[in-house]
């Protein structure tokens, strides 16, 4: 625990649209995940949450900046080697599960291809039987092996996602707002499945998120992400009890609560985006416990 699975230091992701305008989605992003931990991800829609997971896994190339996972550089080039480590122990469930599957390929076939590629078994009996043991641990038969992803409601199909994930028994997993297109019930379901499965295994998540509900629930630390800054990183007990940031502030003060008395008391923490310097923005700990916010003039 005392050394990070994954360590991302000053990433930024830059996307040239034309000669003359380049959207900056990611500008110096730094944060470490260890071992069997969750960290969540949150902000509002557009702040960057799902382009950094996708350059962390390397689907996106990184603009700038450092990443290392588990003990090897991946942001450069990647060799043979590399490429096949990360593939191997770093997986991603995608935000929607329909898409992220091949509709014309069997469930058994697309939970299998990892397998496949990287020969982790010794005959195709002994393929099956992986198959069907993690799809009996994600609350699935194996006999669905046989259907195909349009034969499955969301939430089976998102359990899909996670079984393919999983089937490599990667180190970590990054989770991409894989509840979002669920039922509050199914959610739950999840969730709770996810939470199993990393104390069975001890694998590490990023769980990118902007259910502040769900993440207070998954996580054990919080990164804030807006316009593409970590504006703060804490504990999670840290980052609802007591946030520093005007914008986390904002964000917390907008979670509802089972209480109509006080929702109709509810007033919005107020917070003007335009007049912060994000680049002048300081986020510096001084203890294991507290984070000094500072902006400068």
């Amino acid at each position: 625990m005392n050394e990070p699975l994954l360590r991302v230091k000053n990433l930024c992701q830059h996307f040239k649209i034309s000669r003359s305008f380049t959207v900056k989605a990611v500008n110096g992003v730094s944060f470490e995940i260890y071992p069997g931990e969750t960290f969540g991800l949150v902000g509002e829609s557009g702040s960057g949450k799902t382009t950094i997971g996708r350059t962390i896994i390397r689907l996106y190339d990184p603009t700038d900046g450092e990443i290392i996972f588990n003990r090897s550089k991946i942001s450069d080039k990647l060799d043979n080697k590399t490429r096949r480590m990360l593939r191997k122990n770093m997986q991603m469930i995608f935000q929607d599960p329909m898409s992220s599957l091949n509709p014309s390929k069997k469930i058994g076939d697309i939970i299998g291809e990892g397998l496949d590629i990287f020969k982790l078994y010794s005959s195709l009996k002994e393929r099956n039987e992986i198959i069907g043991e993690i799809l009996k641990k994600v609350g699935l038969s194996p006999a669905h092996a046989e259907r195909y992803p349009q034969q499955f409601s969301g939430g089976q199909r998102q359990r899909v996602g996670i079984a393919r994930a999983l089937v490599m028994n990667p180190k970590l997993i990054i989770a991409d707002e894989c509840i979002s297109a669920l039922d509050v019930s199914i959610q739950a379901q999840v969730v709770n499945l996810m939470k199993d499965i990393q104390d069975e295994t001890q694998c590490a998540y990023l769980f990118i998120a902007h259910d502040l509900s769900m993440v207070k629930y998954i996580s054990e630390r919080i990164g804030v992400l807006h316009k593409g800054y970590l504006v703060e990183t804490g504990t999670t007990k840290e980052i609802f009890s007591n946030p520093l940031h005007p914008y986390t502030k904002n964000l917390l003060s907008a979670v509802p609560q089972p209480n109509p008395a006080y929702e109709r008391r509810r007033q919005l923490v107020p917070y003007n985006s335009e007049n912060v310097d994000y680049e002048k923005c300081i986020l510096q700990r001084v203890s294991d416990t507290h984070f000094v916010l500072n902006h400068g003039n």
